[in-house]
């Protein structure tokens, strides 16, 4: 009896051992997390608001597009409205806006009929974020 009880915890302690040292391994084989940058300056932030806003904005005018039967969006208003946050309006047909835009589509989405009534109320002519986004066909 003593035999197997020390035959079971040198195997425990092999076991152990063994898993110990594959941690350690795994461990040093992770490549080192990078260091944190700087944090981004007031105006950084803001600039990167601005483009969020912008997709935003673009992403909505494609819902309205494409789900709204009664709506339509006007373009030449979100032109203005995005060259005024800073962001050309041609950068919102690519790159990372793009996608950004294509993602708020896809959410409006999700509830066609709240959102459409939500656009024509915030954004259509005499809407209370932006008048004039967004008109009757």
């Amino acid at each position: 009896m003593k035999r197997s009880a020390l035959l079971t915890r040198s195997l425990t302690a092999l076991l152990l051992a063994g898993s110990l040292a594959h941690s350690a391994r795994a461990q040093e084989e992770q490549p080192p997390e990078k260091p944190p940058g700087p944090p981004p300056t007031a105006a950084e932030a803001r600039a990167e608001r601005q483009k969020n806003s912008a997709a935003k904005l673009a992403g909505l005018l494609a819902f309205v597009e494409t789900s709204c039967p009664d709506l339509k969006p006007n373009t030449e208003r979100l032109n203005a409205v995005v060259s005024g946050l800073g962001v050309a309006p041609d950068d919102l047909a690519q790159g990372d806006l793009k996608l950004r835009s294509r993602a708020y589509t896809e959410i409006y989405g999700k509830d066609v009929p709240a959102n459409c009534a939500r656009a024509a109320e915030n954004f259509g002519e005499t809407g209370r974020t932006i008048p004039g986004l967004i008109a009757k066909r």
